[in-house]
């Protein structure tokens, strides 16, 4: 079998991914649409922008020629942002050959379909969705690419490609699980970046540890109401996909939807928000689709309502807060529909 794997594309968490594959003595080829960024990568073993000060393996080459990047390639991981996904994956498919193994990592939604990112890739690679992995987990690429112990999942419908991925990942700093619930998986790394952004928005507005815990607590909930009203297994949600993204998500400097919160409950406008930012923050665009979604599946998601009125109608951050802590009383057991939970307990 090649020991070539490819990656799309080259930011801060394909690169990570990309140096874990290099570790375990494989050839990695990294697609980008940028010249620049391709001979920097492959003359001085940087990528500046996304992941400053870091050296990247000999093993690790850049192109912008995207039949090059997955020509006799064992396996493809796609790391595209979720707006580009069907774009980067309508440049693959000429070049795709069946059997080749598919990952990808991206957590989010196509807005416009509220589509997932595994079925995005079926569409337009033309093969069933069981035939796609998923790679999820509390897992920042800051940390990764530093050789820091970390521990991730694998999704898939079929269990054989989930190992196969699991193989190609896993190594003593890495720990790679698995797991066949693609749906929830899924959801739950997608919609983790909602919460996130709600939690950096209480610290910016200096509400303290009590108000982020408590947003993080009711945010696993909403998380896994809807994610078992679209099918998911709930047990999922309380997993590496669920309650430990979502904590790694929520609570840290390294992460872009944190950061993103922190800047607008400080005040600051959402556009000077994302140029500052220089980087895709999945939470935004997920918290559009949510507020699709919830209304699609008639599933009330308080969290998420309150940040798309933040962000989409100018909402003041402060009131929106307030507005959550100020709802009516609820049970704390109001986590699910009840048929729903029953049928994982029948």
């Amino acid at each position: 079998m090649s020991n070539k794997v490819t990656l799309l594309v080259a930011g801060s968490w394909g690169t990570a991914l990309a140096s874990v594959l290099a570790d375990n003595g494989h050839d990695v080829y990294m697609w980008t649409r940028s010249n620049e960024q391709a001979a920097e990568i492959n003359e001085q073993h940087t990528n500046a922008r996304y992941l400053p000060g870091i050296i990247l393996s000999e093993r690790i080459r850049a192109t912008n020629d995207m039949e090059e990047a997955v020509e006799g390639s064992q396996a493809i991981i796609i790391v595209a942002p979720s707006s580009a996904m069907r774009s980067v994956v309508q440049q693959l498919q000429p070049f795709y050959k069946k059997g080749t193994l598919i990952v990808h990592a991206t957590k989010g939604f196509e807005t416009a379909t509220l589509k997932r990112m595994s079925v995005v890739i079926s569409e337009e690679l033309g093969c069933p969705e069981g035939d796609i992995v998923v790679l999820s987990g509390p897992s920042h690429a800051e940390e990764v690419v530093q050789k820091k112990p970390t521990t991730t999942v694998v999704a898939s419908l079929n269990d054989e490609l989930a190992n196969r991925a699991r193989d190609l990942f896993m190594n003593v700093n890495f720990r790679v699980y698995t797991n066949r619930d693609l749906l929830g998986v899924e959801l739950a790394g997608a919609f983790k970046n909602i919460i996130a952004l709600g939690a950096g928005m209480s610290d910016g507005l200096g509400f303290g540890d009590n108000a982020k815990a408590a947003i993080i607590t009711r945010g696993l909930a909403e998380i896994a109401r809807i994610g078992v009203e679209m099918g998911a297994n709930p047990l999922t949600f309380s997993g590496l996909a669920g309650v430990g993204d979502l904590v790694v998500t929520a609570t840290s400097k390294h992460s872009r939807n944190w950061r993103a919160g922190y800047s607008l409950g400080q005040g600051k406008p959402l556009q000077e928000v994302l140029d500052a930012m220089g980087m895709v923050v999945e939470g935004i665009r997920t918290t559009e689709a949510a507020h699709a979604i919830s209304q699609k599946y008639n599933v009330q998601m308080p969290i998420a309502d309150q940040l798309y009125k933040v962000l989409f109608t100018g909402k003041d951050s402060r009131t929106a807060v307030e507005a959550l802590m100020g709802r009516d009383p609820k049970t704390e057991m109001e986590v699910m529909r009840l048929e729903t939970w029953e049928q994982w307990h029948t």
